[in-house]
């Protein structure tokens, strides 16, 4: 099946991931975070032309959202071949499941069908009124959408069955008739430790080899991109961007944050051991949202090396 989803065809996350995401002044993040959280790709109203404008309004394309979407693909064909009875094999069928992964239905009245997890509780109910963790009425937004456009993305908050928190959650999905088929993820988040030590990683690269270690931290598909992890490199005389793992077309810019240049300042914090750490608001390419980024780096030469990670909101 020859679906628009596969024109950004997902790539293996664990060496893949957009690495491009250049620092924009906050005006323009704000104006793409508008842009990812408001889009929906146009759908035909019979929900039946080719699948696909649901991948250009991913922040970035993970393995999460990849897996998301393939479960999501065979949910769409089933429902296509089956009609509305066929909802009752997502709670039955291990196909319709993928490690933590599920498949739900609802109809566009917003009567909740089937689900092959968490969610099997609210079937039969009809979930129009029913709000996430934080009394975000998610589902009407879904209803509205799917009715639309055909198909569409939501976030919200949702306990995540893992940890028992509820964490934010982006749901893909997709209308077929009136049967509204849906599967989540939680976008994956990295940490303290795996940002210093991919620090480690990024500093053996550029010492061993500058030229190629630049290149590669550009590239979407290297190893130096992760989930949400990537690497930058400053000029530290210009604070210009040579490498930006997210967003190579900041390569050129200036790291500035509201306006205001960043380098003087990192390269004060770390002017006795050429180390340091930082925080500042900064585009997660995993939520697509503004997020405050706590971020380690050292001075190698005359070029700033960092990592970073996105800090979980309280």
């Amino acid at each position: 099946m020859k679906n628009r989803f596969m024109n950004n065809r997902f790539k293996k996350n664990s060496v893949v991931n957009n690495r491009s995401m250049k620092k924009v002044s906050s005006l323009v993040i704000i104006a793409l975070l508008i842009l990812l959280i408001g889009r929906v790709g146009a759908f035909d109203d019979t929900a039946q032309s080719d699948e696909g404008s649901l991948v250009a309004d991913l922040p970035i394309i993970t393995e999460d959202a990849q897996r998301t979407i393939s479960l999501l693909d065979k949910a769409v064909n089933h429902i296509k071949e089956r009609g509305k009875d066929g909802v009752s094999d997502f709670a039955t069928q291990s196909r319709f499941t993928d490690n933590e992964l599920y498949v739900f239905a609802l109809d566009t009245e917003g009567m909740f069908l089937a689900s092959g997890g968490s969610s099997a509780g609210l079937i039969g109910d009809n979930v129009t009124n029913t709000p996430d963790t934080h009394g975000k009425l998610f589902f009407r937004d879904m209803i509205a959408l799917a009715k639309e456009h055909g198909e569409g993305i939501v976030e919200y908050y949702w306990t995540n069955p893992v940890d028992s928190r509820g964490e934010p959650k982006r749901t893909l999905f997709k209308r077929v008739g009136e049967v509204i088929v849906a599967v989540g993820y939680y976008p994956s988040r990295s940490t303290d430790y795996q940002a210093r030590a991919f620090l480690d990683e990024a500093t053996k690269a550029l010492i061993t080899d500058e030229k190629d270690a630049l290149t590669e931290f550009n590239h979407h598909e290297s190893p130096f991109v992760k989930n949400d992890l990537y690497v930058f490199v400053l000029d530290k005389r210009t604070g210009v961007f040579l490498a930006h793992g997210a967003t190579p077309y900041l390569v050129g810019k200036v790291f500035n944050i509201e306006g205001k240049p960043m380098v003087e300042d990192m390269l004060k914090l770390a002017e006795d051991t050429g180390r340091g750490e930082i925080s500042y608001p900064w585009l997660n390419p995993t939520s697509g949202k503004v997020e405050k980024k706590h971020t380690y780096y050292r001075i190698l030469d005359n070029k700033l090396v960092g990592v970073g990670y996105y800090q979980r909101a309280p």
